[in-house]
């Protein structure tokens, strides 16, 4: 039997206007090489100038992962050449990193937690992009020197599904704190995953292997799997010590394999020296005392959902999952009358079936005003809960449509009104006297039989409730 160890590396591009060392704008998707400058281009003579906003945002997610923010901190080259960037070393920190010693809490599968250790997080400066065209390479340095924050945790987690649980905490506190926009499609959130196996028990660390650059959580978790398995059939045929060896290989989502890319560099092969170029990084008494005080994360915002408005801890996972969806819940919590389940099913369920495309909660035409408000008239029987579909459905079509009026428009407004109801009710019992006789009988199967006779005679406008309210009181 082997044990999986499983150690991440985390690229999180930050959401600065301008670039780590310069005053060039950061983008994606621009016109290549039009965000450049001779400090991006590395033109000589051309010096670099940190940008303030990157140290606070340092500080921000030291605060959030419980860590050391190194109020003192440094940079150092790091030596390689690619084509895509045009210092041939990059500005980051390996001796002094500004967060050091942090953790990030997960909840298992099971129900249980766990603390993935984070050694570090430090500020380097992203490179370029290469575009391969048929047998023609282009380079756009856009991108180069854009400020990243490296996330290494230690080797803690023993599966492909742990990582990813660990991943996706760790992007929705990115996002919570607003610091990154976290788009792993568009390369702002790019993992690398060290992977080893060792026989159970054992607690030495074995060969660990670097899949690099994966853009999804799900191919993340493939990825992990599909290496795994690799690392283990060479140790049961006998090969481990030939086969598995320190490199950087890359995860083919096609094949399902991952395959070499190069050997892995130590850091002697890197060169790391101090930065010639930059002063220290110096956290000022001001800067601390402001950025330490962020936003509220997820597991707060989680606990405070269930105590406050009584949510269901599953319901409660999936709303604050990503904060475009608690801040939703929450404005749909703003309606008097509203209840936690109402909203939940509303916006957990109902609002998400109906999005579609590049539409998402960001942008959806019914907003969260408009959905609170139709909560309250499920809450306050102006409607069944399944009317409101129809509601929603409706509302969708037309963005300016009122929740008031589309449900007259519709002729979904419930019938409360005890005595209609009550005559309704007394036609369906004379009308079937041999069902009453077998319910009062003792088949009480049959109650649903006088609901849905009730609820088919009056349209589906009868308050369901009421109807269930005098038929028990008149059957017995």
């Amino acid at each position: 039997m082997f044990e999986t160890v499983i150690g991440l590396e985390v690229h999180v591009q930050l959401n600065t206007k301008t670039k780590l060392f310069c005053s060039c704008a950061t983008s994606f998707n621009h016109k290549q090489n039009i965000n450049t400058c001779p400090t991006c281009l590395a033109l000589p003579g051309a010096l670099p100038v940190l940008n303030q906003d990157v140290l606070a945002k340092a500080v921000m997610l030291g605060t959030a992962l419980d860590a050391t923010v190194n109020r003192t901190s440094y940079f150092d080259r790091k030596s390689y050449f690619y084509p895509d960037s045009p210092t041939a070393y990059q500005i980051t920190q390996f001796y002094t990193p500004v967060i050091q010693n942090g953790t990030l809490g997960i909840t298992l599968e099971d129900g249980t937690e766990k603390t993935i250790r984070i050694g570090f997080a430090h500020i380097e400066a992203d490179a370029g992009k290469s575009i391969h065209d048929g047998d023609i390479s282009k380079v756009d340095l856009n991108r180069a020197g854009t400020p990243l924050l490296e996330i290494v945790t230690q080797p803690d987690m023993r599966s492909a599904k742990e990582a990813v649980l660990y991943l996706k905490k760790l992007h929705s506190v990115i996002r919570y704190l607003n610091i990154g926009d976290a788009n792993m499609q568009e390369g702002s959130f790019r993992v690398d995953v060290n992977v080893s196996i060792r026989p159970k028990g054992d607690e030495k660390l074995y060969t660990r292997v670097e899949v690099k650059n994966i853009n999804s959580f799900k191919f993340i978790e493939k990825a992990i799997e599909v290496e795994v398995r690799r690392q283990r059939d060479a140790w049961e045929d006998g090969l481990y010590e030939e086969e598995i060896f320190q490199e950087t290989r890359l995860y083919d989502q096609e094949k399902n394999e991952t395959r070499s890319m190069r050997g892995k560099e130590e850091a002697a092969d890197y060169r790391y020296f101090r930065e010639p170029d930059l002063l220290k990084a110096v956290v000022t008494d001001e800067m601390f005392e402001k950025y330490t005080k962020i936003p509220e994360l997820p597991d707060a915002k989680h606990e405070r959902f269930v105590k406050e408005f009584g949510l269901s801890i599953y319901n409660a996972d999936v709303i604050t999952a990503n904060i475009e969806t608690a801040c939703f819940f929450e404005t749909m919590m703003q309606e008097d009358g509203v209840s936690a389940k109402t909203a939940a099913s509303l916006l957990t369920v109902e609002l998400p079936s109906r999005l579609k495309g590049d539409v998402n909660i960001s942008n959806s035409p019914v907003n969260a005003k408009k959905l609170g408000f139709l909560a309250k008239r499920v809450d306050d029987r102006t409607i069944s809960g399944k009317a409101a579909k129809d509601v929603l459905d409706a509302l969708m079509e037309d963005i300016d449509a009122d929740v008031d009026a589309t449900i007259e428009k519709l002729g979904l407004k419930q019938v409360t009104d005890m005595g209609a109801i009550e005559a309704i009710c007394d036609a369906i019992i004379a009308a079937n006297p041999e069902k009453v006789e077998q319910y009062q009988g003792g088949k009480e199967k049959l109650f649903g039989f006088f609901v849905g006779q009730t609820m088919k005679a009056s349209k589906g406008t009868a308050s369901p409730q009421v109807v269930n309210e005098i038929l028990k009181a008149k059957l017995g």
